[in-house]
């Protein structure tokens, strides 16, 4: 059977044992599937036969580094996300291939249903993937980039007397966490958590992100005045009543903020803000491959398996 999957049934036949599962991998994270020594990058590796008892991974290979002055042994999941995991690589393949299709995201409950595990492991195991989806080598914006911000959070008018937070109105983080973002003529979105909404927080990630020259496009925020230093600034006023100057909107960005706002509220109901930043990054991914196909996007996200790793204590630290 080809490596291409159209849906999940299509997945799963193909991944039926754990020695397909490590094949795939390294594919995709290394050159030709050869095997690098993740410990000192030597590509002087002889494989090993494995010396588990189990027959799931009798049949895994296994590799030793040749340099001398290493000579250590690891396996394909070295050094990457499914280091040291307890839960089959089938089990992890099937979990990314549904968290990267879900156009609005799935739950930890739900994705424990699904997968028969639980809704700790479920938990843990979509915060891993999404540490995936941050980008290794971003590239600049440029040309025409619209950009927003939006804070996420409830309502104070909806909260308690008890639990009111005092001058609470319009863009004020004093009970809700702002989120940056900007978005290319090529529909290619970036995203920040970010402590508050003035200029000295976003001028510099936007000088960051955007290639200076470039005609920005935001609203009337008196935050984005200084824009006007480095880059062509297109002002949307918003309260005027106004959602286009010219050929200029924001409307880009501003559906993303919809899509991403959609799936806090729809589907993971409340986001904690230390959390925050990796539901950003995972519903930028997914905007940004929402033209791929549903194989490629999927073995797009495993290459990125050796780019992060992130324990459990540094989750709940």
């Amino acid at each position: 059977m080809k490596e291409n999957f159209r849906n999940l049934l299509e997945l799963n036949d193909y991944f039926k044992e754990e020695k397909t599962c490590h094949e795939f991998l390294a594919k995709q994270i290394w050159d030709e599937g050869k095997p690098v020594c993740p410990f000192c990058g030597s590509t002087k590796v002889y494989t090993t036969k494995s010396r588990s008892t189990k027959p799931s991974k009798k049949d895994i290979p296994e590799y030793r580094c040749a340099d001398k002055a290493c000579t250590k042994k690891f396996s394909v999941t070295k050094g990457t996300i499914f280091e040291s995991t307890k839960v089959p690589l089938r089990t992890w393949y099937a979990a990314i291939y549904l968290i990267t299709t879900h156009k609005k995201g799935i739950s930890s409950l739900q994705l424990a249903t699904d997968l028969e595990v639980t809704q700790k492991t479920a938990w843990f195991l979509l915060h891993r993937v999404r540490a995936m989806y941050k980008e290794s080598a971003p590239e600049l914006l440029r040309d025409v980039v619209q950009l927003d911000e939006t804070l996420v959070g409830g309502k104070n008018k909806n909260r308690h007397a008890d639990k009111k937070v005092p001058h609470s109105q319009g863009r004020s983080s004093a009970d809700k966490t702002p989120v940056f973002g900007a978005r290319g003529l090529c529909g290619h979105v970036k995203t920040q958590v970010i402590p508050n909404v003035e200029s000295n927080t976003i001028i510099p990630i936007v000088e960051k992100w955007v290639e200076k020259g470039s005609i920005m496009v935001t609203d009337e925020w008196r935050s984005y005045k200084p824009l006007s230093e480095n880059y062509f600034h297109v002002v949307v006023n918003h309260n005027e009543g106004q959602y286009a100057n010219g050929a200029f909107s924001n409307n880009g960005i501003e559906n993303f903020w919809s899509l991403f706002k959609r799936g806090i509220i729809g589907i993971y109901h409340s986001v904690s803000p230390k959390h925050l930043h990796r539901y950003s990054t995972e519903f930028a991914y997914r905007y940004n491959t929402r033209k791929a196909a549903t194989d490629e996007r999927f073995r797009n996200t495993i290459k990125n398996a050796n780019t992060a790793r992130l324990k459990y204590d540094q989750l709940t630290k």
